[in-house]
C-alpha cells in the first residue's frame, strides 16, 4: 500500500487548485463547510508552496471525484501533514462534491532584488521551494512593481527594466505572470496566470526607491529645509556627511523646486527623531535623488545639528521629471510645439573603468562630449582634486598610462598642473580644453581612499578571513556583534550565494595590518555590505585579532556538471562548506539523475553515469547513497548521506546525460 499524498488540482499551478488526497491508493476530495486559512497553511506548506493566500470552499476549482477522504479538518496551522489535523476520520462523512475545498498558494516563501546598486533595485528572485526562481520581463508591470517596493519597504517603484539576456542559461524561471492591482499588501496576493510554454527572453529588472519619501523640513518654504527620510516607517535627518551641492540638486528636481542654491551650514537643523547616516553620491546628472549611489557603511555619526539642508530655486511652473520613472511629465500650457535643448555650460566629471566608485579613468563632458585627460605632469595633487571633487576622500594613487584601460574620442585637457586647494579639475592651470600631444594609451586615472573592496582571504573565493579594502590599504573587520545575516549579505555580496556562516574555528589565519570596521549590523533588505550600519572608520576598531571575522558562505543549492561539451552532461559537483565536490555513485540511478537535470535546467536524464564517465574530480565527496525518486526539484531534497564520504573515492564519481 503506498503512502497517502497531497495535491492541488485545476488550478493556475501546483500551488493553486482543489485539494485532493490519495488514500488507499485512490485519490479524492476535502469537504469542509469551516475551511480555514490555518487549514489551508497546512496544505502549502505540506507541498512546499509557501504560505497560504485564500482558503475556499464550495468547489471554487470545480467539483472532483472519487470519496470524500476529509471532512471538518481542524488544523491549528503548523501539522506537518493535512491528516494529522484533528478530523473524525478518513472517509467518514460522503459529503456532495458541491463542498470540494480549494487553496491559493503564495507558490513561494520569499521574494528579493539581487545585484542591484542598492538594496532596493535589482533582479527579481521569489523562493520556490528551497530554490530561486527568476522572474521573467514580460510577467510584471509597473502596479506589480509598486506591490513588491512596498512589501520590501523599499518605498516607491521607480522604474522596471528589461533585465539580462537569458541566452544558454539553464536557471530555474518562475511560470506564472502576476496581475496586482496595485493596493495589495503582499506580491503572493496578487492574482497570476499560468505560462508554462512562454519563452522568457530576459529576466525583470525592478528600481525602487529605496525609501517611503523624502521632504523638506523647518524652511521657510516649501523648497528649503532640513532633509528628512522616511526609513523603515519612521522619519528621520539625513546627516550632512558628503552632503554636496549635486546631491541637493538632484532632491530639489525630485520636489519640483528646481535646482539647489546653497547649503546653510547653521540653518533649519533643530530637528527630533532619528539621524540616518546614508550618503549620496551623485555625479550631477540625477534629476533624483534615489538615482545616486549610496553607501552607509563606516560612516561617522552625526548629532541632530550636523543635518543636510538646502535651499533650493523655488518651484517653476515647470515639471521635466527626468527621474527613471514612469510617472506622467508634465509641459507648461500654451507650448504648442515641441522644444529641444541641448546644454554645453554644465560640466561634469566621472571615473570610468574601476571596479566600483572612487576609483578609474578620469573623464570630463564639456560641450556636450565626454572625454579624457593626458597623464602628462599627472600626479597627486591633481588627483586629489578629482577625488575631493567627486566626494572620494583624497588620492592615494595617480595612474598614468591608461592603466584603466584607454578611453575614445575627445582628449580635453593636458598638463593639468592643480594646486590641490582647488574646488574643480578645470580650475586647474592647464592647455586650453582640446588642445594636447596625446594618445589615449596616456589616459589618466585616480585612486581615491573611499574606494571600497571586499575579499575572503587564506581559504577561497567563497569562505576565508574577511577584510575590506579601504583608504588604499586591505584589513581585517572586527567581528563584535555580527550576527548571521550580516555573514550571509557578504555572501551574497561576493556572488557566493544565499547561505553564510561566521566561521569559529579560525582556520583562515590571522591577519595584519588595520581593523577598519566594527559593529557591522546588516538587515534582510541588504544585497551589499556598503548599504549596512557599523561605527565609523577607524584603523583600531578592535584591539585584538581573536576578534577577527572569518566567514564560510554555505549556498548548498549550488550545483555544475563538469567535463562534458555543454553545461548539461558531465561530471555532478555541488558546492558545500565553502567548496566544491562530488557525489558517490553508489545507487546512483536514473531518478536521482532526473532530479539533477532538472534543476539545472536541462530537461530530463538520459543516463546516470557512473565510475568517473567524466573524469575524476578533486576535493571532497559530499554525498553517497542518494535516493531521489525522480520528482524532487532539488538534489537537496533527496534521501542521502552527507559529508565527507569515508566509503568511497574519485574513481567513483557520479555524472549524468541529460537531454
Amino acid at each position: 500500500e503506498g503512502a497517502d499524498e497531497l495535491r492541488l488540482s485545476n488550478g493556475t499551478g501546483p500551488c493553486s487548485g482543489r485539494v485532493e488526497v490519495k488514500h488507499e491508493e485512490k485519490w479524492g476530495t476535502v469537504c469542509d463547510g469551516d475551511w480555514t486559512i490555518e487549514d489551508a497553511e497546512v496544505v502549502c506548506k505540506q507541498l512546499r508552496c509557501g504560505s497560504a493566500v485564500q482558503a475556499l470552499n464550495r468547489a471554487p476549482f470545480g467539483e472532483g471525484s472519487g470519496p470524500t477522504w476529509l471532512y471538518r479538518v481542524d488544523c491549528r496551522g503548523d501539522e506537518s501533514t493535512l491528516w494529522n489535523c484533528s478530523h473524525p476520520g478518513w472517509g467518514s462523512f460522503n459529503c456532495p462534491h458541491y463542498f470540494d475545498t480549494g487553496v491559493i498558494c503564495s507558490g513561494f516563501s520569499g521574494l528579493r532584488l539581487t545585484g542591484g546598486h542598492t538594496a532596493c533595485s535589482g533582479h527579481l528572485k521569489v523562493k520556490q521551494e528551497k530554490t530561486w526562481a527568476t522572474v521573467c520581463f514580460s510577467h510584471i508591470d509597473f502596479k506589480t512593481a509598486s506591490v513588491i517596493c512596498n512589501e520590501l519597504e523599499c518605498g516607491q517603484a521607480v522604474d522596471i527594466l528589461r533585465g539580462t539576456h537569458f541566452g544558454d542559461r539553464h536557471e530555474l524561471t518562475w511560470q506564472e505572470e502576476f496581475h496586482c492591482v496595485g493596493n495589495e499588501t503582499h506580491l503572493a496576493h496578487c492574482p497570476r496566470m499560468l505560462h508554462r510554454n512562454k519563452t522568457c527572453s530576459h529576466d525583470a529588472t525592478v528600481i525602487c526607491s529605496g525609501y517611503g519619501g523624502y521632504r523638506l523640513a523647518n524652511g521657510s518654504t516649501t523648497c528649503s529645509g532640513r532633509v528628512e527620510l522616511l526609513h523603515g516607517g519612521t522619519w528621520g535627518t539625513l546627516c550632512d556627511y558628503l552632503w554636496d551641492l549635486p546631491a541637493a540638486t538632484a532632491l530639489c528636481q525630485q520636489l519640483d523646486c528646481g535646482v539647489a542654491l546653497l547649503i546653510p551650514r547653521d540653518r533649519f537643523v533643530d530637528g527630533n527623531g532619528p539621524v540616518w547616516r546614508d550618503a549620496f553620491h551623485c555625479e550631477g546628472t540625477e534629476s533624483c535623488l534615489w538615482d545616486c549611489a549610496q553607501v552607509t557603511l563606516g560612516n561617522p555619526t552625526c548629532s541632530a545639528r550636523e543635518a543636510a539642508t538646502v535651499i533650493c530655486s523655488g518651484k517653476s511652473g515647470t515639471q521635466l521629471m527626468l527621474c527613471k520613472t514612469f510617472h506622467s511629465q508634465t509641459v507648461p500650457t500654451g507650448v504648442a510645439e515641441d522644444v529641444g535643448v541641448i546644454c554645453s555650460g554644465d560640466r561634469q566629471i566621472r571615473l570610468v573603468n574601476g571596479t566600483k566608485r572612487c576609483a578609474g579613468r578620469v573623464e570630463l563632458y564639456h560641450d556636450g562630449i565626454w572625454g579624457t585627460i593626458c597623464d602628462d605632469n599627472w600626479d597627486l595633487s591633481d588627483a586629489n582634486v578629482v577625488c575631493k571633487q567627486l566626494g572620494c576622500g583624497h588620492a592615494i594613487k595617480a595612474f598614468a598610462s591608461a592603466h584603466y584601460g584607454k578611453g575614445s574620442g575627445q582628449i580635453w585637457l593636458d598638463d593639468v598642473n592643480c594646486t590641490g586647494a582647488e574646488s574643480d579639475l578645470w580650475a586647474c592651470p592647464s592647455r586650453a580644453w582640446g588642445q594636447h600631444n596625446c594618445q589615449h594609451k596616456e589616459d589618466a586615472g585616480v585612486l581615491c581612499s573611499e574606494f571600497l573592496a571586499l575579499r575572503l582571504m587564506n581559504g577561497n573565493d567563497c569562505a576565508g578571513r574577511l577584510e575590506v579594502f579601504y583608504n588604499g590599504t586591505w584589513g581585517g573587520i572586527c567581528s563584535n556583534r555580527m550576527s548571521q545575516l550580516t555573514a550571509i549579505t557578504v555572501c551574497k555580496h561576493l556572488n557566493c550565494g544565499d547561505g553564510g556562516e561566521i566561521a569559529t574555528d579560525f582556520k583562515y589565519g590571522r591577519g595584519s595590518g588595520p581593523m577598519w570596521l566594527d559593529h557591522i549590523e546588516c538587515t534582510e533588505q541588504h544585497s551589499s555590505l556598503w548599504q549596512c550600519q557599523s561605527d565609523p572608520w577607524d584603523p583600531q576598531s578592535c584591539d585584538n585579532r581573536a576578534e577577527e571575522t572569518h566567514i564560510s558562505c554555505t549556498d548548498r543549492e549550488k550545483l555544475r556538471v563538469i567535463g562534458g561539451k555543454d553545461g548539461c552532461s558531465g561530471r555532478v559537483e555541488i558546492w558545500h562548506q565553502g567548496s566544491w565536490g562530488t557525489v558517490c555513485d553508489d545507487s546512483w540511478d536514473v531518478a536521482d539523475a532526473n532530479v539533477v537535470c532538472r534543476q539545472l535546467g536541462c530537461g530530463s536524464a538520459v543516463s546516470a553515469l557512473s565510475e568517473a564517465a567524466f573524469g575524476e574530480g578533486t576535493g571532497p565527496i559530499w554525498l553517497e547513497e542518494v535516493h531521489c525518486k525522480g520528482t524532487e526539484l532539488s538534489l537537496w531534497d533527496c534521501p542521502a548521506n552527507t559529508l565527507f564520504c569515508k566509503n568511497c573515492d574519485h574513481k567513483e564519481d557520479a555524472a549524468v546525460d541529460c537531454s
